[in-house]
């Protein structure tokens, strides 16, 4: 899916707070000009593939009217006190051909059963159940780790694996992201990307995922551009060393806002991040071997601010500007076995297609992309592996020829299901890809060259 949204909506919009408290008057809660469609369009413009709604934050208060508290939409005046957030957003995101997925937060600060054990767990998964079963098909499950109850709060054990099961059982097709064994954290909320992001992972962290030690603990805008620096290297063989066979398949998202907080507030309102920013985020994640998951949040009104949704709707145009500059008049050799459709497999996934698969003998793999109209200004390169073979690439390298001479364009040590990579535009009538290291032999589903932008300097 690559890319897709996060609203972040609920009590905190009308109260102007990222962390709310809980118990706020539900009669706060009245988004005259709601606007699902709206929501979901300008996410589609952006590009996105989905969108995930926080149908409950820590505060507890339900975008949905659910059955095992009153705290929720059905006791604000808000349509009547017959509103139903998380239905509206659904049905926008299929009209609109977006997927769905839910985030409900495990703690809970109005809930007076938070903190009792088997009670709250009991809680907990009733409203998964709801959230499961009352909107359709829900393509991910978002678990926050977040907890701010300090040293003499609150203490409440997770039954994780109760929660895993209910997911299983009701949305199969559902990924379980974050504090989960599916979709792993890449470890900040800046946007930040590891130099080489890897999916094989030892098994012991998805465990590590499963706790708030490393979750954010306070309300602190600081914490949404905090680029860590402890394990940036999970999946090397150095990583994996002690770990060979405990391995797990546990791929990264990347998320951020397009604001510095999550939930909307006026006075940010001059602070929507640029085309050009964001853009730099989706190289580096989509192209890094993540997701990349964007938060948009609605106004008090219920609706996105223009600056949102044009900023939005320029980078959609700035990603289909990127994909549109592929060099398609190109011949493509390989140094050995048979191309498939490697030079054809891009952009998105490529159900069906042939991915190039080398023989197990050959010393140095590659696939060149020689230019149909000779010389042309270059600026990228998009790798892919076919990860149902899982990743395997441990080094490429990315050259152009120019007048017969071939010069290193670029290098990266990790592939996976996608990797761009960007360099300074230059001239060539050829690009060489080589697999110099990998952990087997590598099965590769894309390669594409990129032109420059016009007006970019070669």
């Amino acid at each position: 899916m690559e890319f897709y949204g996060f609203v972040h909506f609920g009590m905190n919009t009308m109260t102007d707070r990222e962390w709310g408290e809980g118990h706020d008057d539900p009669a706060a809660f009245d988004p005259a000009g709601l606007d699902a469609d709206q929501w979901v369009a300008a996410l589609k413009s952006a590009g996105m593939t989905g969108v995930i709604l926080t149908c409950k934050h820590h505060d507890g208060f339900c975008l949905w009217p659910s059955d095992v508290t009153t705290y929720s939409v059905a006791s604000s005046p808000w349509r009547g006190g017959r509103g139903d957030v998380v239905a509206e957003v659904a049905d926008a995101a299929r009209r609109h051909g977006l997927r769905f997925g839910v985030y409900l937060s495990p703690w809970d600060r109005t809930e007076a059963s938070y903190g009792s054990g088997t009670a709250y767990n009991d809680f907990y998964v009733a409203q998964l159940t709801e959230l499961l079963t009352r909107y359709g098909p829900v393509f991910s499950v978002w678990l926050d780790g977040a907890n701010g109850e300090g040293p003499n709060g609150k203490v409440q054990t997770y039954d994780w694996e109760r929660y895993y099961a209910v997911v299983r059982a009701l949305q199969p097709d559902a990924v379980i992201s974050v504090c989960g064994p599916d979709v792993r954290w890449c470890g900040n909320e800046a946007g930040d990307t590891r130099p080489d992001e890897w999916s094989v992972v030892p098994r012991a962290l998805q465990d590590a995922e499963r706790t708030a030690d490393r979750s954010q603990k306070a309300d602190d805008a600081g914490f949404a551009r905090l680029v860590r620096s402890d394990d940036r290297d999970l999946g090397s063989r150095a990583a994996l060393a002690g770990y060979e066979d405990d391995l797990v398949w546990y791929p990264a998202e990347v998320n951020t806002s397009i604001r510095p907080g999550w939930f909307h507030h006026a006075a940010e309102d001059a602070e929507v991040r640029s085309v050009d920013e964001l853009f730099t985020i989706y190289l580096r994640a989509v192209g890094g071997n993540s997701c990349f998951l964007l938060n948009v949040p609605p106004a008090r009104d219920g609706r996105l601010r223009d600056t949102d949704v044009a900023v939005l709707g320029q980078l959609g145009r700035r990603i289909e500007d990127f994909r549109a500059r592929r060099i398609e008049a190109a011949t493509v050799t390989v140094s050995s076995g048979s191309p498939g459709d490697v030079a054809s497999a891009w952009p998105g996934p490529a159900p069906g297609r042939t991915p190039w698969r080398p023989d197990d003998t050959d010393p140095l793999p590659a696939v060149t992309l020689a230019f149909a109209a000779g010389t042309r200004p270059v600026a990228a390169v998009v790798l892919g592996e076919d990860i149902t073979q899982g990743q395997r690439i441990e080094q490429v390298v990315v050259r152009g020829r120019r007048d017969g001479r071939w010069t290193t364009l670029a290098e990266a040590n990790a592939v996976g299901y996608q990797r761009i990579l960007t360099f300074a535009p230059v001239e060539a009538d050829a690009v060489l890809v080589e697999v110099s290291q990998a952990r087997d032999t590598p099965v590769v589903a894309r390669v594409a060259a990129i032109g420059a932008a016009i007006g970019a300097a070669s």
